[in-house]
């Protein structure tokens, strides 16, 4: 089976079982600054999957492009990747576990022909905060899987959410495929036996995590961050966050499948990168290197799959560009492991673009967005590429001078690393060549100093978000839609979003100009917002198709995401609207519910986009 006939196969599926097909979202999430890519299928429909209701109905299926950096070092073995495909179907309280495990079972079997006797599957085990999913435990036996076949597993294993601090979440039921194909299945499911491999998993949001108090105590550190630091280091308080776990009033199914798994699966492959979409990419890399895969299986799978999604950020829409910060790091990272593994295969010119063209082959038709900034993306692989390999030199140099000591520690390897973009493996390979070690242990300490440090920055940057859906936060996207349309009178109706990120303390806005603004046109923005709150308007949305939103005017973003049927939020009298916006929401009912409009900070993020930084006071 080629991965188009296992896309339209998927949809056509749950099609004809009531579900909408709606268009991979792209790759930067717009309305959840919990994380900074597109995880998985359901961070689009946070806001649905929260209440609002969704133009398409209360049952969707889609194919969505993810990137997942949290497991990067697994790369390199037969089944991970940093991009991905997933294929998933959802219930915006609609049905529930009976009917989503009972078509689960259903396509694997029926549609992908794969043996009943070669799956596996698990279930949440239960804890203090929810029930054992009994459920799902007896919906898998009563449709003919023995019990040695599911697995009671812990929160860690089988439990999803929520994405912020609180919100929906609850226990999921995965499912494992026997991928050996020496060696029939065993009769009883070992979950830490990698020769089972996870293709899909079934996620039950029935419960919301809330708040319900902050436990202070004397004595012990601080926990909280969202209480006076200064006050509680002086008066010694712990702080402890205590959370409850009720049921949700809907009810949601998310599914997951990787396309990628699930193609080696059905093609008997034990490897994901001998599918088509790979191979090609490997094959290039034989060619370049002048080696053999079979030799050399994880520097080409690491240099593969760093290079698709490479080219799959930089081809998305946002105009991701390398950086040392948030997402450019990523793509920054990414480029540079890979480059660097090339040099281990002797790739010593620049081959990145030489990637592009099979990359571009086998995805054209499917993502016609890399195709169409084909330009931008090689530009960018060969100029970070360019950037790297002086970098590797500068490194190389400072080693030299480093070790005629005869000796390198471990936070000398971790400088190199972090300020130079100098891959431990180099060092190490350097230091074996001139007969002397390098304390491993001493650099782990400096990286874990180093990981806690970025955690704790990135905690305090992306916790919270639209994806609490909390009151704050509603307050400033409401607000960000005036923001838009005030800039659009000020600046042009060039200005289209390219990004958001909405915390509950503050607006950070993307936004398409060649300049930066003025103070003149920063006041002006600022008036025109306050006006509008001032004016008391009230805020409402209509469900319609595309074609009409587009004919009344109203704005949107990222096109290419939009199913038949949108919502459009309205801000202002029937008659007379100041603001017309396609979006998932949620929002205020009012702009009187708004404080004041200020903005702190306007800078460049990229080539053609400005941030502007805002707050209500």
């Amino acid at each position: 089976m080629r991965a188009d006939e296992l896309r339209q196969k998927y949809l056509n599926f749950f099609k004809k079982r009531g579900h909408a097909v709606i268009s991979s979202a792209s790759l930067i999430p717009e309305n959840d600054p919990s994380v900074l890519f597109t995880t998985a299928g359901m961070h689009p429909l946070v806001p649905y999957l929260m209440g609002e209701k969704h133009p398409s109905g209360n049952k969707l299926t889609s194919i969505q492009k993810c990137i997942r950096t949290g497991d990067i070092e697994e790369v390199g073995n037969e089944t991970h990747h940093t991009f991905f495909e997933m294929l998933g179907n959802w219930s915006l309280g609609e049905y529930f576990k009976k009917e989503a495990i009972e078509m689960s079972l259903e396509f694997l079997t029926n549609e992908l022909k794969l043996k009943k006797e070669k799956l596996a599957f698990s279930v949440f085990e239960g804890d203090k905060d929810a029930p054992f999913d009994k459920g799902a435990f007896e919906i898998w036996q009563s449709l003919g899987i023995s019990e040695k076949r599911i697995k009671k597993l812990p929160k860690k294993d089988n439990w999803w959410g929520p994405v912020g601090e609180t919100g929906p979440c609850g226990p999921d039921t995965e499912m494992f495929y026997w991928s050996d194909l020496e060696v029939e299945s065993p009769s009883e499911f070992n979950p830490s036996d990698k020769r089972w491999v996870e293709i899909w998993n079934d996620v039950f949001m029935e419960f919301n995590k809330i708040k319900i108090a902050n436990k202070i105590t004397t004595g012990g550190r601080l926990y909280s961050s969202s209480l006076d630091e200064n006050i509680l280091e002086k008066d010694k308080k712990f702080i402890e966050i205590l959370y409850k776990f009720e049921p949700l009033k809907q009810k949601n199914v998310d599914t997951g499948m990787g396309l990628e798994r699930t193609l080696a699966v059905i093609n008997r492959f034990d490897d994901n990168y001998k599918t088509e979409l790979f191979l090609p990419i490997i094959e290039k890399i034989e060619k370049l290197s002048g080696k053999k895969y079979d030799e050399n299986k994880k520097e080409m799978r690491i240099i593969a799959d760093h290079i698709k999604a490479g080219v799959m950020i930089l081809g998305d829409e946002r105009g991701i560009i390398p950086s040392n910060t948030g997402h450019g790091y990523v793509l920054r990272r990414l480029i540079r492991r890979a480059v660097r593994y090339a040099k281990i295969l002797g790739i010593e010119k620049n081959f990145t673009a030489d990637l592009f063209e099979p990359i571009i082959k086998i995805y054209k038709d499917i993502y016609p967005e890399i195709k169409k900034n084909q330009d931008f993306i090689n530009r960018e692989l060969e100029a970070e590429e360019n950037k790297f390999r002086k970098t590797l030199e500068q490194g190389e140099k400072l080693f030299s001078k480093m070790s005629e000591s005869k000796n390198i520690s471990g936070k000398d390897a971790f400088l190199l690393f972090s300020t130079y973009g100098f891959p431990f493996e180099l060092t190490q390979e350097l230091a074996q060549e001139k007969s002397f070690s390098i304390n491993i242990e001493e650099f782990n300490e400096e990286m874990r100093k180093h990981q806690d440090l970025s955690r704790t920055s990135s905690i305090g940057m992306f916790k919270g978000g639209l994806a609490d859906a909390g009151e704050e936060t509603k307050k400033l996207h409401t607000t960000a839609h005036l923001m838009l349309q005030a800039m659009r009178i000020i600046l042009g109706n060039h200005i289209e979003q390219k990004g958001s990120n909405i915390t509950s303390e503050r607006l950070r806005f993307d936004f398409s100009h060649p300049q930066k603004l003025s103070d003149e046109e920063k006041e002006k923005i600022e008036k025109i917002v306050n006006e509008q709150i001032e004016k008391k308007l009230p805020v409402w949305f209509e469900e319609m198709s595309l074609d009409e939103a587009k004919k009344i005017g109203a704005t949107g973003v990222f096109e290419h995401k939009y199913g038949d049927r949108v919502k459009v939020y309205f801000i202002g009298k029937e008659n007379d609207n100041f603001s017309r916006e396609i979006c998932g929401g949620p929002h205020i009912e009012n702009t009187s519910e708004l404080g004041s409009f200020k903005i702190l900070k306007e800078e460049s993020v990229s080539a053609g986009v400005r941030r502007i930084k805002a707050v209500l006071e």
